[in-house]
């Protein structure tokens, strides 16, 4: 198992390092530092001397790749490629165009990102599975028949529908909780009760859908029929038999997303004011701070990466024929 681990390792790697100079060659050769100058400075009316000055300040004014006017290893660690992609490989993101710590933002960020999406993992696991397991109980009815029709409904129901509406029936109308905003401690419950349910809601058509789709597949197997042949019930079939062999996609699907967790919704955070990675991502973007949108993107690569990694890990776990392939 230790052999398999480490050839996924190494499988890992080119990959990350293919993701990190294709974001350097989209962030500083395709746009270049002096362009990212003049994004921030104005187009029109700006100096010379302004965009030197500002590339100064962020350190975009060294050569890309090779320094030719340094001594020794400074020619290759005195260049924009050293400083802004190779030091991301050690998690150094440095400072952000506005001059803020990226690494302390993130490390504060993650937590609220991290007060959502766990719960919206947990609590929608729990009803997915349940919903689909119920409909797999009754399959082959008109139960079955409109379950998938309304997963199909609210898998085409855009997420912004569910936030919107949410903010304006529980918010606005009942005052039940606030519209949006963010609190420490035991204070931020009240603000985060809302954003989890609709994450629930939103995700409960596919993922639904999905879990029956691998009921059902495990119901048509032997071993399924030879559980009813001895005599069990229907609902020892399902909830001993079925849902345990089911089991294995169902962890692989929820490891994969384990790192990405740390990441946060995009939408959701910003519609809700709160202040977690993926609206930290958005205000970058909208601020055309490339400096957090590059350190973003190489940190989602990474997290994908170990998700893909510890999917790996976990059929090994599961299902020990994977070893041997």
């Amino acid at each position: 198992m230790t052999a398999y681990i480490i050839r996924r390792i190494l499988y890992a790697i080119p990959i990350l390092i293919g993701v990190n100079i294709l974001t350097f060659l989209l962030f500083f050769v395709l746009n270049s530092p002096e362009d990212m100058a003049r994004m921030h400075l104005g187009e029109k009316r700006v100096t010379e001397g302004a965009i030197a000055s500002w590339k100064a300040e962020r350190g975009y004014d060294m050569p890309l790749l090779y320094n030719a006017g340094a001594e020794g290893l400074g020619k290759i660690s005195e260049t924009i490629f050293f400083e802004k992609s190779l030091k991301l490989f050690r998690f150094e993101f440095g400072s952000s165009d506005s001059g803020r710590d990226i690494g302390h933002d993130i490390s504060q960020r993650m937590w609220p990102s991290l007060a959502i999406a766990v719960p919206v993992l947990i609590i929608g696991l729990a009803v997915n599975i349940t919903f689909a397991l119920l409909i797999a109980f009754f399959r082959a009815t008109y139960i079955d028949l409109w379950s998938v029709v309304l997963c199909v409904v609210l898998m085409s129901i855009s997420s912004l529908f569910y936030i919107i509406g949410g903010q304006y029936l529980v918010s606005k109308l009942l005052h039940l909780v606030p519209i949006s905003g963010y609190d420490t401690g035991i204070s931020a419950i009240k603000f985060l009760v809302l954003p989890v349910i609709i994450g629930v809601i939103g995700g409960i058509g596919a993922g639904t859908r999905w879990y029956r789709t691998l009921f059902l597949e495990e119901i048509n197997k032997d071993y399924v029929r030879t559980a009813r042949a001895k005599g069990l019930s229907e609902r020892v079939v399902l909830f001993r038999h079925v849902l345990k062999n089911a089991m294995i996609p169902i962890l692989t699907g929820v490891v994969v997303v384990l790192p990405l967790l740390f990441t946060g919704s995009l939408i959701t955070e910003s519609f809700f004011g709160i202040p977690g990675l993926g609206s930290y991502t958005i205000d970058a973007i909208n601020n055309q701070d490339f400096a957090i949108v590059r350190a973003m993107v190489f940190l989602g690569s990474v997290l994908y990466i170990l998700g893909l990694l510890l999917t790996d890990i976990s059929y090994t776990l599961v299902d020990p024929r994977v070893r041997l392939s």
